[in-house]
């Protein structure tokens, strides 16, 4: 029976193949760009597996994961840039060095302490690489007026826009840029929905309207772009109060919203399904008929 490293060296050793003269010509065509689409495809579908406890899926969604790494490696091995050994030394390195409880002198008794010890290592690790960066480009950034490193470099802004809100709250709290407490946090949002209302007020008559059926034939309504990019700017504003709100009760907010996402999704089907089998539909029923089934939807759920 093959060991996990026989198996792992196998697939490494298929993806090689895939990508040699007399491969697959789609795998050999691809490059670093043309893949990071699957990769965050893949991602997603990991996540979704899991929040709907589908172990059965589980495993192949994250060999489909894992298929993005050897991909990578493959790629940066055929350049010259690393390999999949380097991949493998790097996490191991980091899994020792940032569990200090484990393989070294540090002590950390609940997940909380082991936690801020990780934080804490985590700073460190950026100060040794911007030391390491800024000794041999120190003279050269000084005549070039550059500022020092900003604690938030490394927070990729490719990452969805959730998630980097998150990230960038959470290291500027390690400096204790940050809500004193949760209600300093309320009192923001009232803050930010004040802001929102007060643009609201230059919004041209009859005000905004959501677009479906409520207006048909009126199309997209038209406003100025400068009142449209102060609104969207508040409206960003009010998201990143609530992502702040998750960061403080320890939610994740991306999978907050993919669980109200799936909610939604669920008991719009619902209602599709009961109109389907009186024989209409969704467009032809009033919206006094959509809120009592939206209301039918949510309590059925309550009582399965």
């Amino acid at each position: 029976m093959s060991t996990t490293g026989e198996r792992f060296e196998r697939a490494v050793a298929i993806m090689e193949r895939l990508r040699a003269p007399g491969g697959c010509p789609w795998d050999r065509e691809q490059t670093f760009d043309s893949i990071k689409p699957y990769t965050l495809e893949e991602t997603y579908e990991v996540l979704e597996a899991i929040d709907n406890r589908d172990w059965e899926e589980l495993p192949g969604e994250l060999g489909d994961l894992l298929l993005q790494v050897l991909f990578y490696s493959e790629m940066a091995k055929e350049q010259g840039s690393f390999s999949i050994d380097d991949v493998l030394d790097r996490l191991s390195r980091k899994l020792v060095d940032r569990h200090p409880h484990v393989f070294g002198d540090a002590t950390a008794e609940t997940s909380a302490d082991v936690k801020r010890n990780w934080e804490a290592l985590k700073v460190e690790e950026r100060k040794k690489r911007q030391e390491q960066t800024g000794a041999a480009n120190t003279n050269a950034d000084n005549a070039a007026g550059k500022t020092a490193p900003s604690i938030l470099a490394g927070i990729s802004s490719s990452m969805p826009s959730l998630l980097e809100a998150h990230k960038l709250s959470s290291r500027a709290a390690q400096i204790g840029f940050d809500w004193p407490d949760m209600e300093g946090l309320f009192e923001k949002l009232g803050e930010e929905t004040a802001e929102l209302r007060q643009q609201l007020q230059e919004f041209p008559a009859p005000g905004p309207r959501p677009e479906g059926r409520g207006v048909a034939g009126s199309g997209r309504q038209t406003i100025p772009d400068d009142l449209r990019s102060r609104l969207e700017e508040e409206v960003g504003d009010l998201f990143f109060v609530l992502v702040n709100m998750a960061r403080y009760l320890a939610i994740d907010p991306e999978s907050a919203l993919r669980k109200t996402n799936r909610k939604f999704r669920r008991r719009f089907q619902w209602m599709e399904q009961r109109l389907h089998e009186r024989g209409s539909t969704p467009e032809s029923v009033s919206m006094h008929e959509l809120e009592s089934l939206w209301q039918q939807a949510k309590q059925q759920e309550k009582q399965a």
